[in-house]
């Protein structure tokens, strides 16, 4: 009967688990990967293709059954595979009188006391860890990800904005150059309006070249090009339900994966303490021999035991090493608690302030829209001058380009405090 003989222990049904959920998770990423950015574009699109490109997911099935292979050899019923021992002695080189001995054994070794729940729970910890260090690096990467798309749909707002100032300069100044040369305005008014398209002209430049840029590091987290349809999902995230004011983050990934850290160096040290020595070892082994020619064959049974010493230093350096390490992951579990409060903190205050910000450019674009009716009524009538017309005009285009950029920066701070919750994009 085998050593090794499997049994439906609840680590084997949790690993079980744990493999054909991630392999549906994977089917389901790579879908989702398949379709985005095939004509419209979203946060959530760019971040779960971002996600295939980065090496934490492909090494993650790997991972996990480096993880499920470590519960595996917790569970089995001797810590190494067991060990043939086949020998042989005879006479032969010495006097040769017969004597013949064969044997063959096998050597299984034996779980130190306390060794094998201890290797089970260092296993359990890491299926864990693999876990929340996915979750972990998923939201690393969405930092990265909220800060180049924001950054993006600001600098595309600036862009189409600027193409839209163009064209109010373009009808303006052909209305001057009419008027113009109609002789109700002077050649210098020409001029001017003639400048002010001139000054358009470059700040489109300038914000579509902006724009590509910001596009570009977008598209480089993704691996892919633009295509020239691209259409844009500038959908804003749900707002978090959560209050950013009160303690630490339960469940926060960064956190979870700190903590498990701190288990995993902790379980280490249990298992070290539980190795003082190497593992004994039982053998059982047959002999069948004779003494001399003549001499019947014997068959003998040998039962036996193989103790070894203490490690002494060795096993104390193990030890203080991960004593040490989970001193240290618990002193950056502190140091990242105060950090990840500061930026719920921080990204709540930004959050109230992006909204009366809002409201106030909102307001000022309405005012400054109507001006610009006002006025260029008033120019057209001759009331009013041309520099006069060139200023509202300005302020008006300042006023729309705020307003836009408002928007954009409320639906940025409600990003910036999902991330700060440790919540992916949506």
């Amino acid at each position: 009967m085998s050593l090794y003989k499997k049994r439906p222990t609840p680590i084997r049904i949790a690993l079980l688990v744990m493999t054909l959920s991630g392999l549906v998770l994977t089917a389901q990423a790579q879908g989702t990967s398949a379709a985005a950015l095939s004509g419209s574009v979203s946060l959530k699109d760019v971040f779960e293709t971002a996600w295939q490109r980065q090496p934490e997911a492909h090494a993650l099935q790997s991972r996990r059954d480096a993880a499920l292979a470590q519960a595996k050899a917790a569970s089995m019923l001797s810590p190494e595979p067991p060990s043939l021992e086949i020998s042989q002695r005879s006479d032969r080189m010495t006097g040769n009188s017969g004597a013949r001995e064969a044997e063959v054994g096998i050597a299984v070794p034996i779980w130190l006391p306390g060794q094998r729940t201890a290797s089970a729970d260092l296993a359990q910890a890491e299926i864990s860890l693999v876990e929340r260090k996915l979750l972990a690096s998923q939201l690393r990467l969405a930092s990265s990800v909220r800060d180049a798309w924001w950054g993006w749909l600001r600098a595309r707002v600036d862009a189409e904005l600027a193409s839209e100032q163009l064209a109010n300069a373009q009808r303006l100044a052909a209305d001057v150059a009419k008027r113009t040369n109609a002789g109700d305005l002077a050649k210098s008014d020409q001029h001017q309006a003639e400048g002010a398209v001139a000054a358009a002209q470059a700040h489109a430049a300038q914000a579509q070249a902006a724009s590509a840029a910001a596009l570009a590091q977008v598209m480089a987290l993704t691996g892919r090009t633009a295509p020239a349809d691209l259409k844009v999902n500038a959908a804003v995230e749900p707002t978090p339900d959560s209050t950013p004011h009160t303690g630490a983050s339960v469940g926060h990934p960064l956190l979870a994966e700190l903590e498990d850290r701190i288990t995993m160096a902790e379980r280490t040290a249990q298992l070290i303490s539980a190795q003082r020595r190497s593992n004994p070892e039982l053998t059982v082994a047959t002999a069948r021999g004779r003494g001399a020619f003549g001499e019947r064959y014997g068959q003998t049974v040998l039962i036996g035991i193989r103790v070894p010493l203490g490690a002494g230093p060795r096993h104390d350096a193990r030890l203080a090493t991960a004593q040490a390490e989970a001193i240290e992951v618990q002193s950056q579990l502190v140091l990242e608690q105060a950090r990840i409060q500061a930026d719920k903190q921080g990204a709540a205050a930004r959050l109230e302030a992006a909204r009366t910000q809002l409201d106030a450019a909102q307001r000022r674009a309405q005012l400054a829209n109507e001006s610009r009716s006002f006025f260029d009524k008033s120019f057209r009538l001759g009331e009013s001058d041309l520099p006069t017309r060139l200023r509202i005009e300005a302020e008006a285009a300042e006023a729309a380009r705020q307003a836009a950029r408002s928007r954009i920066d409320l639906a940025s701070a409600i990003s910036a405090l999902r991330q700060s919750l440790g919540l992916l994009p949506q």
